[in-house]
């Protein structure tokens, strides 16, 4: 599931976007969670790093699109940024929050199809993948790479990072589904467990990170198979 925010304050454009979108999504088998703005100050308002791709008008009445990614870039490096604009002399400034390209309006599918291929080539070299997880008191942006593991404890979510713990709400069918294609591994019904960072099994018991997680009997051979493939991917 790619995560993509469209910022746009005309009407007209936003849909002629969505329906872009759609096609593209039609043709290439991708699937889109498509997130619709009609300011700047809508997507910075509460911006915790929760999409993939951000397209984003320049021109619009209350926070244009440059300052808008100035104060995103803030807290997101990682996402891809494409402008839309019939101003071309902005676009060149887009340099400054790393933008990926600009569209200029009018826009025609075509040009619009090449923008997205290239914002997918750059999401696939990012080393970095996040998750946005809702705490107490906020919401944290969290690296994947340096989750542990994730438990259920108290009917709380609890993901265990190498220098800390983070408690949330959710469930963790929820998290698996977010996390399942990032080498992460169901080995209860409490435990969701970075492959990565597995360091020994022993009959029913694996070591995470130092911790010592429970194995399910009905998943022991499983998790057995699924860190074998992991060891031979990344040996690679």
């Amino acid at each position: 599931m790619i995560r993509i925010a469209l910022v746009e304050d005309d009407k007209a454009y936003r849909q002629e976007l969505m329906q872009f979108l759609k096609r593209y999504e039609r043709e290439s088998n991708k699937k889109f969670q498509i997130t619709t703005f009609t300011d700047g100050d809508e997507i910075v308002e509460s911006y915790c790093g929760e999409f993939d791709i951000i397209l984003m008008d320049i021109v619009m009445k209350y926070l244009n699109g440059m300052d808008a990614a100035e104060r995103i870039r803030e807290v997101d490096s990682e996402v891809v940024i494409i402008f839309i604009t019939n101003t071309p002399q902005y676009a060149m400034k887009g340099y400054t929050v790393d933008a990926l390209d600009y569209v200029l309006k009018p826009i025609s599918y075509y040009a619009f199809s090449q923008r997205i291929d290239r914002a997918l080539a750059r999401m696939k070299k990012r080393r970095k993948k996040y998750i946005s997880v809702s705490f107490k008191g906020g919401i944290k942006k969290l690296e994947v790479s340096q989750i542990t593991y994730v438990e259920v404890r108290d009917h709380d979510l609890i993901y265990h990072t190498a220098e800390e713990e983070f408690f949330s709400k959710g469930t963790l069918a929820a998290v698996e589904e977010t996390l399942g294609t990032e080498h992460f591994f169901r080995c209860n019904k409490c435990y969701l467990v970075n492959l990565e960072y597995v360091e020994g099994v022993q009959n029913n018991d694996i070591m995470v990170a130092g911790d010592l997680v429970q194995v399910s009997r009905a998943k022991r051979k499983a998790l057995l198979d699924a860190l074998n493939d992991y060891i031979n991917e990344v040996s690679k």
